[in-house]
């Protein structure tokens, strides 16, 4: 009676039904993946309870929708199209955030197809890896001490092309202006400067030749936003 209830209305007697057990096993499955995978990006990493709970689901549906296309080519054909016109009205994500999405669609698909176990193995090696790679320095602390982005106001009858060029060239390895704005009624201007320094530690010894360049006016520096360039 329950396989009955559960049986397609345009399934044809020879078409092979999944039963219940089997489904419900193939989404607990999928969800105990997503609870794995949403563990192991929470370690040293900063996260949105949003993102948790996709990460959680994520497989779970993608099991689902391959179950339910069972080798039909043209509905898998259909749900492919279909998933090609979903936008995602958010924030670009990081890398890490976009490879776990493919770890949990991934994982969702093996399970969806049947294959338990290797779904699991597959989750377990992968959040696995994410925690030692994320957990290792690769370097970047000492290179991310470096990249700074440095407001610097000037007078209005200072020239700004390249009054500052020799004291970059001394401390920075690259130097670009992204952004000039007027400001305090014109009389000032305000330049942003993403920089690369050679040494952070000569970064004060920096500041004081840019204040007696600028008649001691203004200046901010801080870490560099890098959050549009992870991926």
């Amino acid at each position: 009676m329950l396989d009955t209830f559960f049986r397609g209305i345009f399934d044809l007697e020879q078409t092979s039904v999944i039963s219940v057990s089997d489904f419900l096993l193939c989404i607990g499955c999928s969800l105990l993946i997503g609870v794995i995978l949403s563990f192991g990006y929470q370690f040293h990493t900063r996260y949105t309870k949003s993102f948790l709970v996709t990460l959680s689901l994520l497989p779970a549906a993608v099991c689902v929708v391959i179950m339910m296309v069972n080798g039909n080519i043209g509905t898998g054909v259909a749900i492919a199209g279909a998933f090609s016109l979903v936008r995602f009205r958010s924030v670009p994500g990081t890398g890490r955030e976009i490879t776990m999405l493919f770890l949990a669609m991934g994982a969702g698909l093996i399970a969806g197809m049947g294959y338990l176990g290797y779904a699991l193995l597959f989750t377990v090696i992968m959040c696995s890896l994410s925690i030692l790679y994320n957990s290792l320095d690769f370097g970047w602390r000492r290179r991310e001490a470096s990249y700074k982005t440095m407001n610097l106001t000037i007078p209005e009858d200072l020239d700004y092309t390249n009054v500052f060029d020799n004291i970059f060239q001394e401390y920075t390895n690259s130097c670009e202006l992204v952004r000039v704005k007027t400001t305090d009624m014109g009389s000032l201007f305000r330049l942003t400067y993403h920089l690369t320094l050679k040494d952070a530690a000569k970064e004060k010894e920096m500041i004081d030749k840019l204040r007696c360049r600028n008649g001691n006016l203004e200046i901010t520096i801080s870490a560099q936003e890098t959050a549009a360039m992870e991926l």
